[in-house]
């Protein structure tokens, strides 16, 4: 079966009996460097059987799988389909604070549901149990139906999530929205390393984005670490092979 029958195969019959699908990924989890980014990609029935999804969704992939121009390409077409009113697509991120704060994976929870706010807010999936005859007035209007909406997840089931979904190993290679989420934010957090290299210069962010290259930790141990670097990261990566006084604090 071609690649879009599968992706998109697999989206329909996850929206079976519900309106929406929300496809989510993430970029920067394995960085040594900068922040962890999400990305969210809400799509419809009425989109995943349309002409975009049918004839160009078959170019959608792993963003790790993809060249930086075809990401770039199928970013821009993403943003067409927003400004189309086709899609609702978003990103959060969690600073590198944040990830020394609550750990890598806490962290990348803190994202997620960032880029998910701004889509829909907690509330929206809460069990909610429907007014009778016997309730109050009051009861009566602060009554909202759960969202008709399904949430899709890159990987396996975060424990102790705020929002309800399912986790699809290999999603980014299984659905098509899951997919879009990680183009969404892997093109997402490369412009911020790109930025983030006229800010901090020598280090190659613009190049490897933050990962652990080999030329990378040259830049570190040369000229140690800066701002956005992971602190906890360094450590388990360079321990043995640098004096930890090479790893001061960037001061420039």
């Amino acid at each position: 079966m071609p690649k879009r029958r599968q992706l998109r195969a697999f989206d329909l019959r996850q929206i079976e009996g519900l309106a929406e699908l929300i496809g989510v990924d993430e970029a920067g989890r394995g960085a040594l460097a900068g922040p962890v980014v999400a990305g969210a990609v809400l799509v419809t029935k009425e989109f995943l059987e349309g002409r975009w999804a049918v004839t160009r969704g078959g170019r959608v992939n792993d963003s790790k799988q993809l060249t930086p121009e075809q990401r770039a390409e199928i970013f821009a077409d993403i943003e067409q389909l927003v400004l189309a009113g086709q899609v609702h697509a978003t990103f959060g991120e969690a600073s590198v604070g944040e990830i020394e704060a609550l750990n890598i994976l806490g962290a990348t929870k803190l994202a997620m549901r960032r880029a998910l706010e701004n889509i829909y807010p907690p509330s929206a999936f809460a069990k909610q149990v429907e007014p009778d005859l016997f309730s109050s007035v009051e009861e009566v209007r602060g009554f909202q139906p759960q969202v008709s909406c399904r949430i899709l997840v890159d990987g396996l089931a975060l424990r102790g999530f705020i929002y309800p979904h399912t986790g699809i190993v290999r999603g980014d290679a299984r659905s098509l929205g899951v997919a879009m989420a990680s183009i969404v934010a892997k093109v997402t957090r490369d412009r911020m390393m790109e930025r983030l290299e006229t800010q901090y210069p020598g280090y190659g962010f613009a190049q490897h984005k933050g990962y652990g290259t080999d030329e990378h930790c040259a830049a570190i141990i040369r000229l140690g670490r800066c701002p956005i670097h992971r602190e906890m990261f360094l450590r388990k990566l360079l321990r043995g092979r640098v004096d930890p006084a090479q790893l001061g604090l960037f001061d420039g």
